[in-house]
C-alpha cells in the first residue's frame, strides 16, 4: 500500500500547509467517507461544513476558502482543488493489468502488420493486413484493428473496441471498453420502386488525433466521402454518437449520451453537455457551450452559451422558464 505524510504530498503539489497531522496518508476519499488515513478536497463553499464532522486527516481546498484545519489535521491550500486533486489521484492509481507476454499466443496478427517497440497485444486480438502500431501501444484482450489502419506511439486500446480498416489514430490516446471506430455512416435512400431502403455506401475513414479520450460504448462513424476527423485533445464520454463526417476541432468535450448527426462542425473548446443532441450539417463555432439535454436546430456562434429544446441563447430560456413558472402560479 502506498503511504505518503502530508509533506511529501505538499511536495507534490506546491500549495501551502495549514497544520500538521502525524497520520500517514494512504488514498484519497470523499470527505463523507473519509478515514483518519485518508486526504479529500474541498473546491466549492458548500463543502466546507462537511471538513468538521469528516474523519480525512487532511485535505486540499482552494486557497479563496478559509478552512480551519483542526487537531492532528492539516490542509494544503493550492490555487485550484481539482486540479490538485487530479495529481494526488495520479499518485495512488494502481497499476493497470500486467501482460505475461507481450503478444499473447491467441492473439492474431498478420504478417504484413508493423508491431513497434513496446507493444503488448493481449488474449483473442486480431490485428489485420499492413496495420501499423506504433512504439508502446497496448492492445487489451478482446480488441480488433481491422487492415491498413495506423495508430500511433503509447496509444491503449480496451478489450471489445474495434478499429475498422484505413483508420488513422493519433499518439497518446486512450480508447475504452467497446469503443467503435470507423463503421458505416447511417445513411438510407427509398429506392426507385419505394418499397425499400438502398444503403448508402460509406467508403471514407475517421482520423483521430493526439491525445484523445473516448469513453466505453461511443460510436465514431466513417465518412461518408472523405473522413470525419477529432482533433487533438479531444475528450468523448461514454455512449456518444459521432457520425460520418463531422469534424472536432481541438480539445472538444462531449459529454454522456450526447449525438452528432452527419457533417456537423465543432470549433475548437466546444463543449457538448449530457444528452443533447445537434442536427446535421451545423457548425457550433469556437468556445461555444450547449447545455445539458437540449436539441440543437441552427448554427452556433462562437463563445455563446445555447440551452433548451430547441436550444436558444441560455439567458433568453431562463427567461422563459421564470416567466412560464411566474405563469403557473398564477
Amino acid at each position: 500500500m502506498k503511504e505518503f505524510t502530508i509533506k511529501e504530498i505538499n511536495d507534490i503539489l506546491k500549495g501551502e500547509i495549514v497544520g500538521d497531522t502525524t497520520f500517514k496518508i494512504n488514498g484519497p476519499e470523499q470527505l463523507e467517507r473519509a478515514t483518519t488515513n485518508q486526504i479529500s478536497f474541498i473546491g466549492n463553499r458548500k463543502y466546507v461544513n462537511l471538513w468538521e464532522t469528516s474523519k480525512a486527516c487532511a485535505a486540499i481546498i482552494n486557497d479563496s476558502l478559509v478552512v480551519e484545519p483542526g487537531e492532528n489535521r492539516a490542509i494544503i491550500r493550492v490555487k485550484n482543488a481539482d486540479l490538485a486533486m487530479a495529481k494526488i489521484l495520479e499518485l495512488f492509481n494502481p497499476d493497470p493489468p500486467k501482460f505475461e507476454t507481450d503478444i499473447h499466443p491467441t492473439a492474431v496478427v498478420h504478417e504484413s502488420a508493423i508491431i513497434g517497440e513496446g507493444c503488448k497485444i493481449g488474449a483473442n486480438c486480431y490485428v489485420g493486413n499492413d496495420v501499423v502500431l506504433g512504439d508502446g501501444v497496448v492492445l487489451y484482450p478482446n480488441v480488433s484493428i481491422f487492415d491498413e489502419t495506423t495508430i500511433g506511439n503509447n496509444t491503449v486500446v480496451w478489450s471489445g473496441t474495434v478499429i475498422r480498416e484505413r483508420c488513422v489514430i493519433g499518439s497518446n490516446c486512450i480508447f475504452h471498453t467497446n469503443v467503435s471506430i470507423g463503421a458505416d455512416g447511417f445513411g438510407y435512400r427509398p429506392s426507385e420502386d419505394g418499397r425499400s431502403l438502398v444503403k448508402i455506401p460509406h467508403i471514407g475513414n475517421v482520423i483521430i488525433g493526439n491525445y484523445v479520450e473516448i469513453g466505453a460504448s461511443s460510436t465514431v462513424d466513417r465518412g461518408k466521402f472523405s473522413s470525419t476527423i477529432l482533433g487533438d485533445g479531444c475528450k468523448i464520454d461514454n455512449l456518444v454518437q459521432i457520425a460520418h463526417n463531422c469534424v472536432l476541432g481541438r480539445s472538444c468535450i462531449m459529454a454522456g449520451s450526447s449525438g452528432l448527426a452527419g457533417s456537423v462542425t465543432l470549433g475548437d473548446g466546444v463543449i457538448i453537455g449530457g444528452s443533447s443532441s445537434i442536427k446535421d450539417h451545423l457548425t457550433i463555432h469556437a468556445g461555444a457551450v450547449v447545455g445539458g439535454g437540449s436539441g440543437v436546430m441552427n448554427d452556433v456562434a462562437a463563445g455563446k452559451s445555447v440551452v433548451g429544446y430547441p436550444a436558444t441563447d441560455s439567458r433568453d430560456m431562463f427567461r422563459q422558464w421564470v416567466a412560464l413558472r411566474k405563469l403557473a402560479k398564477g
